[in-house]
């Protein structure tokens, strides 16, 4: 027996696949299907959620449908279904994507969230991170392949081996057995930061030695050079315009770069630490990751320092402490002339990003973006007039 669910959702026409498609009522499961899309221009996306088999007369059905849509997708195929549009050749003739994997978070303990997603514990062995776009199967995907770009240069990370529907959201499955993030050690030790800072530089490090082909990673630059070149309408002309001028002067290097580092992104398992959250991957000058971990534990935080607790879980002091010491064992010095070097070049490029940010996308209070608007404008106009490079 065969049912069609019909739904249009914009210019998009959903037609779900109940029962078996065979010999028996292929003519008239063809039928209903060109009277659902008659006159229909739009997206066209068969889903096989309920489809339980299809038969070489349904294949039929799906290559004449094809000629008339040539953007054609199926997608939720059951695994046994899947096997036969795989064994015909029909998955690289269209796009057919697999069923996932429903997966219950109910009760699991939050380990980690970010602008992204969220990451729970499902059991000792196994965390998912649930991204928070409705529509992130792409961006679960790409992810996927940035940690294994990662892994396989060399860089310690986590690989996500699965994906996952959770409820109306889709996550990343990762194996990670007994690890804690260093946010977690840190609240539990918190004497022990500056060898937390010492151990998160041992993979900044890593990260940063590891040298990209042109365009194999989205620019840190260029979009830096987008965050400067905002900041003009809200900066006095000469520093605005010095701004832009340092912020293209930085060199043009290939570094790899995180792009989100901090201690909710590196885990520890059985003395062995990771990293996780590789979405944000980018390449350039490692002044760009600077600028990011100085926001993580200082900079958005300026106006209102529990925000630093309320994201990482951690005392504005302690995070203070953290920031200073990553400076340190990265450099190799605590010569208080180097801190204050990279603190401002870095400063500068945060607060211009945060700058943009509270702008365009803050959902805080009226009040609270005004403040830190001020804020940044007021640091930027302190801060580049001192500097002749960004660079170190």
């Amino acid at each position: 027996m065969f049912e069609l669910h019909v739904k249009k959702e914009e210019n998009r026409l959903v037609l779900g696949l109940s029962g078996r498609i065979d010999s028996g009522n292929a003519a008239e499961v063809e039928k209903q299907i060109g009277d659902a899309v008659a006159s229909f221009s739009g997206e066209l996306i068969l889903d096989a959620e309920h489809l339980e088999y299809i038969s070489s007369a349904g294949l039929r059905v799906i290559l004449r449908l094809r000629k008339t849509h040539a953007d054609l997708k199926i997608v939720n195929v059951a695994t046994e279904v899947y096997e036969i549009f795989e064994m015909t050749g029909f998955t690289e003739m269209m796009d057919i994507a697999k069923a996932y994997r429903k997966l219950s978070v109910e009760g699991c303990e939050v380990i980690g969230e970010g602008a992204n997603g969220k990451v729970y514990r499902i059991d000792p062995d196994t965390v998912v991170k649930v991204y928070k776009n409705h529509d992130a199967l792409e961006e679960i995907h790409n992810e996927r392949e940035l940690a294994r770009k990662a892994f396989v240069m060399g860089v310690p990370t986590a690989i996500p081996y699965d994906v996952v529907q959770v409820g109306d959201l889709y996550g990343s499955v990762f194996e990670l057995l007994n690890a804690k993030s260093f946010a977690k050690l840190m609240i539990a030790d918190p004497d022990h930061t500056d060898d937390y800072a010492r151990q998160s530089v041992e993979i900044l490090k890593i990260m940063h030695a590891t040298k990209l082909k042109p365009g194999e990673l989205p620019d840190k630059k260029a979009e830096a050079l987008n965050w400067a070149e905002f900041c003009r309408d809200y900066l006095p002309a000469d520093v605005g315009d010095k701004l832009v001028r340092l912020m293209r002067e930085i060199p043009d290097t290939n570094n790899m770069l995180h792009g989100d580092y901090h201690i909710k992104n590196i885990m520890q398992q059985n003395g062995e630490n990771l990293l996780i959250d590789m979405d944000t991957l980018a390449m350039g000058h490692p002044v760009f990751e600077f600028a990011a971990i100085f926001l993580a534990y200082v900079g958005f935080s300026c106006i209102d320092h529990e925000n630093v607790k309320r994201f990482l879980g951690i005392p504005y002091e302690q995070a203070n402490r953290f920031w200073k010491a990553t400076v340190k064992y990265y450099f190799g010095t605590d010569d208080e002339k180097v801190f204050t070097d990279v603190q401002n070049k870095a400063a500068i490029i945060g607060y211009a990003r945060l700058l943009r940010r509270t702008v365009r996308k803050s959902k805080d209070s009226e009040d609270y973006k005004a403040r830190m608007l001020d804020y940044c404008k007021n640091a930027l106009t302190e801060l580049v007039p001192q500097v002749d490079s960004l660079s170190f």
